[in-house]
């Protein structure tokens, strides 16, 4: 699980931040996910490593056009480039109809099937690797926040116990890999999970935006490798985060820290912390690591590994 921040700014662009995206790269499929769109998506991707030609899902938390504005652009030129097979998209009501309505008066084709899920809380995406789910958040207009979550996997299989133990190899080594129980022909009863090592925990990915504190946000982050939250405000500026519905810096950590989190990435920040004005972003960075320590600063490219649990 690869992230990479398209776009880290909240409302409009700046210089050197683009409004909301975050890629997340699964290379152990050749896929890419979104969350997020906002406008000038597709430029971030294009000067970043990322391969447009894998993208398959698109998660967008909620109507907004500094969320929004990015889509039917990015869309289109996957269709015009012919490089994607399919793209399925996941977000609240009405998304359907903003993206019928663009195409309708774009005179836009699209040249692959695109699919468009309006979701609502719990699972929205199962495979066998992943489960994608969601929650509302508390916003000015429904917003979902997402937690994608990798299954756990049986550890490595020792070929040469199996050989020791004179196993014959085939299918039954697919199901010992797989931690289950096999009577062999002779007789034998082998337990799979004898033969593999630790379990591999599944890494757990959520993203919160936009939203001010809320406790549907502090249960999707529960026990997270990664929590991507927006932290739109400082601290000294949280009467204005109540009145908008966004969170402030503390506001995030706090999140971080009652979900048990294990690190915590802020974004999505205001314009007006820039360099030399009274608050600058280093000052929200401080207030949420008094908070939760293992705090982290995006900004346009920053790239993230999630680790996996040793």
């Amino acid at each position: 699980m690869h992230i990479t921040f398209l776009g880290t700014s909240s409302g409009v662009p700046t210089r050197s931040r683009n409004v909301s995206s975050v890629a997340l790269r699964l290379p152990q499929r050749a896929e890419l996910w979104l969350f997020d769109c906002g406008e000038g998506t597709q430029h971030q991707i294009l000067r970043s490593d990322l391969k447009m030609s894998q993208l398959s899902r698109i998660f967008i938390t909620h109507m907004h056009g500094d969320h929004i504005f990015g889509l039917m652009g990015l869309l289109a030129s996957c269709g015009l480039a012919g490089n994607v097979s399919r793209v399925d998209i996941y977000g609240p009501e009405g998304l359907n109809e903003y993206l019928q309505a663009c195409r309708r008066y774009s005179h836009t084709h699209f040249s692959y099937p695109v699919k468009v899920h309006a979701v609502r809380p719990g699972i929205v995406y199962e495979d066998a690797e992943f489960i994608v789910s969601c929650n509302i958040l508390h916003h000015r207009v429904t917003a979902y926040g997402y937690r994608v979550e990798e299954k756990n996997r049986a550890g490595k299989f020792d070929v040469e116990k199996a050989k020791a133990l004179e196993i014959p190899p085939g299918r039954v080594y697919g199901q010992l890999k797989r931690g289950e129980t096999v009577t062999l022909k002779d007789g034998r009863v082998i337990n799979g999970s004898e033969l593999c090592g630790p379990t591999e925990i599944g890494r757990k990915f959520v993203y919160c935006t936009d939203t001010v504190f809320c406790e549907n946000a502090v249960d999707l982050a529960k026990d997270a490798d990664v929590l991507i939250h927006e932290a739109t405000f400082a601290h000294q500026d949280s009467q204005m985060a109540f009145d908008r519905l966004h969170s402030t810096s503390t506001m995030a950590a706090q999140t971080a820290l009652a979900a048990g989190a294990h690190h915590l990435i802020m974004s999505h920040f205001s314009p007006r912390y820039a360099p030399g004005n009274a608050i600058e972003l280093k000052d929200l960075l401080n207030e949420g690591r008094a908070i939760f320590p293992n705090t982290q600063m995006a900004y346009d490219f920053m790239t993230y590994e999630v680790p996996r649990r040793r």
